[in-house]
């Protein structure tokens, strides 16, 4: 793996390497040898869900995925979701090994905890992921409120 940043949540190291981008929805996007991008969680998003322990998707890979896209749901031991796309572009595959046990999300979250692979998407659409720096500064802005509203504090 390549260098890693680290962020503090809390007493909790949250590490983010370098060697991948970042979308806002707290994904990781890295390119593949054969040029597709495989997207899994980042260690910020691992650390408030805490545990995953379902998956589900809620289309079929080949798709067209459009950016917000609703995919699928998660839920662990603090939280459940929906999953949205990070970026347009087609959906080639899901990690199968996921659906039959999601812990690898909880514990090799940068390798064989990814999600699913799509191929590159269009250049705008690249641009909107944000690299390893870039993601560390956005979470220093929401950090604050993220933590108010992890103690139901939101509207203090």
């Amino acid at each position: 793996m390549s260098e890693t940043l680290t962020f503090m949540m809390g007493e909790f190291a949250a590490e983010f390497p370098t060697d991948r981008q970042y979308a806002v929805n707290h994904m990781w996007a890295q390119e593949q040898a054969n040029g597709h991008l495989r997207f899994g969680f980042s260690a910020y998003a691992v650390r408030l869900l805490q545990d995953v322990y379902f998956l589900d998707w809620n289309i079929d890979a080949p798709a067209t995925l459009s950016a917000g896209q609703e995919m699928g749901a998660i839920e662990s031991k603090k939280a459940e979701s929906s999953l949205y796309s990070p970026v347009q572009a087609n959906l080639l595959r899901f990690n199968d090994e996921l659906m039959e046990d999601p812990s690898a999300i909880n514990t090799d979250k940068h390798d064989q905890g990814w999600l699913f692979e799509t191929n590159n998407p269009p250049q705008e659409e690249a641009q909107q992921l944000l690299s390893a720096e870039a993601y560390l500064d956005l979470l220093v802005t929401v950090w604050e409120k993220t933590q108010r509203t992890i103690k139901g504090q939101l509207n203090e």
